[in-house]
């Protein structure tokens, strides 16, 4: 795979992980060095469309390239939040054919935080950034996935869910059909208008986009440190789902009578919520005693930085190298 000049200077593998609100890219030479960043916006088909979603990750790697010069490009990983399915991931490559990076590797985000985790054969790892979902792969090549298409597919959790609730209980509290909640203030609060009612008709009229209500999940998590019950039966319902997925991909795997890794990582993951995580912490001890927990809070994209390398043929020094490079570098600006 090469671009279409004469290649110049040292091979490059390519990386690209997209996600519900925002999108990397990095090109490495195959010592592990980061070369060129760029940062967008969300590339997931499922809010933007699958033409929208290949073209923005086009441009990204264009703008890498502009960066770099031309180069032979040895791989190119793409790891996409919204490819669920198998046609999703189809189409994708439909949509990038004719692209100097037509063959490349083409798979959901959840692997490359996988990656990032852990390099062990068996294992599962789950997300909760905008949305929630899971995956699970085992040494003999088996791998549970999700549809992780939200209600439709029996999926709750994720910051657009938990802002769905967060609406919810404080349009009630509001209104008085349901309990008093300190969301009734901060809710509004979060999108600078003056109360809940506002906020709904913001929405109905289409001047708060519906995306935005991602935006309230620190909110809810706020207002449950600083006691309140309903914030609180969110925050636990949330990792009620993540054990839950967890779990039952281990036991689809027959894997819970040995030692996994659980690999956790997203937005709503990473911000490290004590009660969160703690509740996880405690269901998975209880239901699946020897899963280790391990969270990943490093940028996305470090995951599939290290499949790119890999599938490069890069060996473990390089890998090692862009982890630490990448762990400690800040995130390219969106444009």
């Amino acid at each position: 795979m090469t671009t279409a000049e004469a290649p110049l200077g040292a091979p490059l593998a390519i990386a690209v992980d997209g996600g519900g609100s925002k999108t990397d890219a990095v090109a490495l030479e195959l010592d592990g060095t980061v070369v060129a960043e760029a940062r967008g916006t969300t590339s997931s088909p499922h809010l933007i469309g699958m033409r929208e979603s290949a073209d923005l990750v086009s441009a990204l790697i264009g703008r890498l390239l502009e960066q770099t010069g031309p180069r032979t490009i040895a791989a190119v990983n793409l790891y996409l939040s919204g490819l669920d399915l198998p046609s999703e991931i189809d189409a994708f490559r439909a949509a990038i054919a004719g692209t100097p990076w037509a063959a490349a590797t083409v798979d959901n985000d959840l692997f490359a935080l996988l990656r990032a985790g852990t390099d062990e054969p068996d294992a599962v790892a789950v997300v909760c950034g905008t949305g929630i979902n899971g995956v699970g792969v085992r040494a003999d090549g088996r791998t549970i996935r999700y549809p992780s298409l939200g209600t439709i597919s029996g999926d709750w959790g994720g910051g657009w869910h938990l802002g769905e609730r967060a609406l919810w209980f404080a349009a009630r509290a509001a209104d008085g059909r349901g309990a008093r909640t300190a969301l009734e203030q901060a809710v509004p609060a979060t999108f600078g208008l003056g109360s809940v009612q506002e906020v709904i008709e913001a929405l109905h009229f289409g001047r708060l986009p519906n995306r935005d209500l991602a935006r309230l999940s620190p909110t809810v998590f706020a207002c449950a440190r600083e006691g309140d019950v309903i914030a609180a039966s969110l925050v636990d319902e949330q990792a009620e789902e993540i054990a839950t997925l967890a779990v039952t991909t281990l036991r689809r795997l027959d894997l819970l009578d040995r030692p996994v890794p659980v690999v956790l990582g997203g937005g709503v993951i990473g911000g490290r919520d004590e009660r969160l995580l703690g509740t996880v912490e405690r269901l998975l001890a209880e239901r699946s005693p020897l899963a280790r927990m391990e969270l990943v809070t490093a940028r996305p994209i470090l995951g599939a930085a290290m499949l790119a390398l890999e599938s490069a043929g890069a060996g473990p020094t390089a890998v090692e190298n862009a982890r630490s490079t990448l762990e400690q570098r800040p995130a390219a600006v969106v444009q």
